[in-house]
């Protein structure tokens, strides 16, 4: 991993391969432009407000929505240290459909007690996110590592 990283913030980033640039990041239309496109983009902020997606920072893949965001041990957000040393500060999502998990379930050095743990990688890009965390009886939340991700603004 290259720690320490300076992150651009999302508008100072180069177009993802293909040119093709996630909605979120790109300036709204001034108001008063008489096309079809306006319109699109105005039935589409409608949609895009009931589902604001968060991304991974490394490639802009959506990974989840703000929407999914869950509390574990009465807290969405947690900061924890690995047997390395090495501190984390993740939130927990009841979905992540943009990430995959790695590896077999494990339940050393879990930080949720009852849990087993899995890497949560991107599907993007296979960037390290966080962990899926399970139970045996089926209970299941992500916990992602908060500045790997991209949140939108808030309205």
């Amino acid at each position: 991993m290259r720690y320490p990283l300076e992150i651009p913030s999302p508008r100072q980033l180069p177009p993802p391969p293909g040119g093709v640039v996630p909605r979120e990041l790109l300036k709204p239309q001034p108001p008063g432009r008489d096309d079809s496109k306006s319109e699109a983009l105005a039935a589409d902020d409608t949609e895009e407000k009931t589902m604001r997606r968060v991304l991974c920072r490394e490639c802009l893949h959506p990974i989840t929505r703000e929407e999914d965001r869950t509390e574990v041990h009465g807290a969405h957000q947690h900061t924890f240290a690995n047997p390395s040393g090495m501190v984390f500060t993740i939130g927990c999502f009841q979905a992540a459909e943009g990430c995959g998990a790695a590896g077999s379930p494990s339940d050393e050095f879990t930080w949720f007690r009852g849990y087993a743990w899995r890497v949560a990688v991107c599907a993007g890009c296979l960037a390290h996110l966080g962990w899926l965390f399970t139970t045996p009886s089926g209970a299941a939340f992500w916990g992602l590592i908060l500045d790997h991700l991209i949140f939108p603004e808030n309205a």
